[in-house]
């Protein structure tokens, strides 16, 4: 624990201030505060608002999204997260999941580091609020802030719109502590590792070897690819690495694309679809896996679950298994911490 002491060779009356550390914050999505139907509208207004993330211009979006989506979809999407919450904490499991990750990451980081750092999460959109923690770990005498938004691949609608936030947020500090950024880290060997042997550990409790893995990653529009947004590339590399790191055949694994919404193209094949391709081809015992997020959330656990699920079953599927994504993982935090501590090189030994 620090002490608040007034600087070496200051006068008496000087106020003492806390003792000089380091902040490393990690950030996620977000999540509402409840499905009902307000909090679902607060949230997804922060959310859709974002230019990130939909960047047609205001004059035509917003009364779009003011008079159409945010009256109906409410109600649809406080369904799905009403149908995944964890009524015990009151909270969704993304919020769950991302506390007990913090928790081992700030152990291990203690245990390495000492009292010279300070470990919290925030959100993008909803509680706790990038600003708010920022404020805190200012408050508590950090002079230099880590950022980590945990997404292994880099896009504009994810990893940018946290740094954006963040950045934001040291805007309001009277004295801004010096601030990094953490780079994707979806070809970092220790995350591949982590990744593989969550496979190897779901396909060693089944009965029946899968035909196919599917490797199902969040989308985006396919104009963000061609405007230099890399992420397609990175979830490809990741698939790839995966399968080195597996020693499995091309035929074992593949790269698909979840979670479209308007009416434009988004990134191929999709996901929805292409479980439903696999089974009419008979292919009809799968694994899902999702490498694009760090933990459980509505679109693991519902969208590909319950809604992907229910496409390949209809298509003549037989066998679907979802493996859970790294979450609180001992392997996965030995990851994040190696990450961690290579970007606090030159800042702490």
């Amino acid at each position: 624990m620090t002490i608040a002491a007034r600087p070496a060779h200051a006068p008496e009356d000087h106020p003492k201030l806390p003792a000089r550390r380091v902040g490393i914050l990690v950030a996620n999505l977000g999540t509402p505060d409840g499905y009902d139907y307000w909090s679902m509208r607060r949230y997804l207004n922060e959310f859709l608002s974002d230019k990130r993330v939909i960047d047609y211009p205001a004059w035509k979006w917003q009364p779009i999204l003011q008079g159409i989506i945010l009256t109906k979809r409410p109600f649809s999407s406080g369904a799905a997260y009403k149908s995944i919450w964890n009524e015990d904490a009151g909270e969704s499991p993304l919020m769950t999941i991302t506390k007990a990750q913090t928790e081992k990451l700030k152990a291990a980081m203690h245990a390495r580091y000492g009292d010279r750092v300070m470990v919290d999460f925030c959100m993008r959109y909803g509680n706790p609020s990038t600003k708010s923690k920022v404020q805190e770990m200012v408050a508590a005498g950090c002079d230099k802030v880590l950022f980590f938004p945990l997404y292994p691949q880099y896009a504009g609608a994810t990893t940018a719109t946290a740094n954006d936030q963040f950045f934001r947020s040291l805007m309001d500090e009277p004295w801004q502590p010096a601030a990094r950024t953490v780079p994707a880290y979806f070809d970092h060997p220790t995350y591949i590792d982590a990744l593989a042997q969550s496979i190897e550990r779901a396909y060693a409790a089944m009965d029946t070897r899968p035909d196919i893995l599917v490797c199902s990653y969040h989308g985006m529009p396919q104009r963000y690819l061609t405007q230099g947004d890399p992420y397609h590339c990175q979830c490809v590399k990741t698939t790839r690495l995966l399968k080195e790191r597996l020693g499995w055949a091309d035929s074992d694994i593949t790269s698909t694309f979840q979670s479209r919404f308007g009416p434009e193209e988004w990134l191929k094949p999709y996901t929805v679809e292409d479980v439903a391709r696999l089974a009419k081809d008979g292919k009809t015992n799968i694994a899902v896996c999702a490498p694009a997020f760090s933990a459980d959330c509505i679109e693991t656990l519902e969208e590909i679950n319950e809604e992907i699920r229910e496409s390949f079953e209809e298509a003549g599927g037989k066998s679907f298994t979802y493996i859970l994504c790294l979450n609180d993982d001992d392997a996965h935090i030995a990851a994040l911490g190696a990450v961690i501590s290579e970007n606090l090189s030159g800042w702490i030994d």
